[in-house]
């Protein structure tokens, strides 16, 4: 089977146990997460498997980052 690089890119689909894959939008979906939070999952769950591992682990931090300080601006 082709890889569809659109629909279906291999780094966006993690192979818990055997056949089983769950899509990261899928996942970041069904945790109702907002744009900072899902793009956190994203770049973690992909940085091993897409060939851009640091990038996408510096892109995680990124919005990591911009999380807590939103939410340091709330708490005060």
């Amino acid at each position: 089977m082709t890889e569809d690089s659109v629909n279906r890119p291999k780094h966006y689909n993690f192979n818990w146990a055997g056949d089983q894959t769950i899509e990261t939008f899928d996942y970041i979906s069904s945790w109702k997460m907002g744009y900072a939070e899902g793009n956190i999952i994203k770049y973690v769950s992909r940085h091993k498997y897409k060939g851009k591992g640091l990038q996408d682990l510096l892109k995680a931090r990124w919005y990591l980052n911009e999380l807590i300080q939103q939410l340091e601006k709330e708490e005060k």
